[in-house]
């Protein structure tokens, strides 16, 4: 009896089952993206092509990607890229993976800020990352001067890297710093920023394809509750805020309720609020400065 070819199709379906059996999220997507990646190929031409035959050599590379899926770690991470707000951007294990929670901060911060103005907008990202928040920024507000900070060199290579595959690396500066302690005698239009917001007490629950690939720094806030990175930040960007501007930042759904009480607390916010998610889970915070 002939032994059945390993055309696309199979490989896919036998892939989706595999991961599925792994309880891995998404099984028949992560089969999808990997095994495009494998072939060099768009995601979509995949679905044009179910009969084709696939050799052993791509094969080969194909089931080394699905190993290492299989035992935690990130297709985000395997590709290469994630993408975000529609864009793709290059990943490596120096930078958070961008997901879509943060989708929702960049959309919140677009919404508060002019297309056009008459002076060009200053713009800080906080722990730019991957530089996904800020690019995203300055594809969408095309007068803006973005300011990207990060404590990490490696993720500022890897920011620096995407602005310049998105072409707007000119109205990008990168600065390695922690939060805004760099950034003297500038007044910003609105600052931004997905800062670190997980406390030590909550790694335990993070699922291990987090926990053991995801950069810790990125990831654990200060304090007992993770949010003392966000307050620090609120405190250092009040000065650094023109009159009527704006600060957003991501946050959890637990720290949502007390980081806007301690923004009330301060008495030159003008207002402040939570937005949230597509799930319903409070993760914007966001305030105004006092005209």
């Amino acid at each position: 009896m002939t032994e059945q070819a390993w055309t696309i199709g199979r490989l896919l379906s036998w892939t989706a089952d595999f991961f599925a059996q792994k309880n891995i999220e998404s099984p028949r997507l992560a089969a999808e993206v990997l095994l495009s990646s494998a072939l060099h190929c768009q995601r979509i031409e995949l679905y044009t092509r179910f009969d084709e035959v696939v050799s052993e050599v791509v094969r080969n590379d194909f089931r080394g990607l699905v190993k290492r899926h299989a035992s935690g770690e990130p297709v985000a991470y395997l590709v290469g890229q994630r993408e975000f707000y529609s864009m793709s951007f290059a990943v490596n294990q120096h930078v958070l993976i961008p997901r879509p929670e943060t989708e929702h901060l960049v959309s919140e911060t677009l919404d508060r800020l002019p297309a056009k103005s008459a002076e060009p907008l200053k713009v800080c990202d906080v722990g730019t990352g991957s530089g996904a928040i800020a690019v995203c920024l300055a594809k969408y507000l095309p007068q803006a001067k973005i300011t990207a900070i990060d404590i990490s060199p490696n993720a500022l290579e890897v920011a620096r890297s995407n602005a310049e595959n998105h072409r707007v690396s000119e109205r990008i500066e990168f600065r390695e710093a922690d939060l805004l302690s760099q950034v003297q005698g500038e007044v910003f239009d609105a600052i931004v920023s997905n800062p670190p917001y997980i406390s030590e007490s909550e790694m335990a629950a993070v699922p291990d394809s987090v926990k053991k690939f995801e950069p810790r720094q990125a990831l654990v806030g200060a304090g007992a509750d993770g949010g003392q990175t966000t307050r620090d930040l609120i405190d250092q960007a009040l000065p650094r805020l023109k009159p009527g501007g704006w600060f957003l930042v991501e946050t959890s759904p637990m720290l949502a309720p007390s980081l806007k009480s301690y923004l009330e607390g301060q008495p030159k916010w003008k207002r402040c609020g939570v937005v949230k998610d597509s799930a319903g889970h409070s993760r914007v915070l966001w305030a105004q400065k006092q005209s």
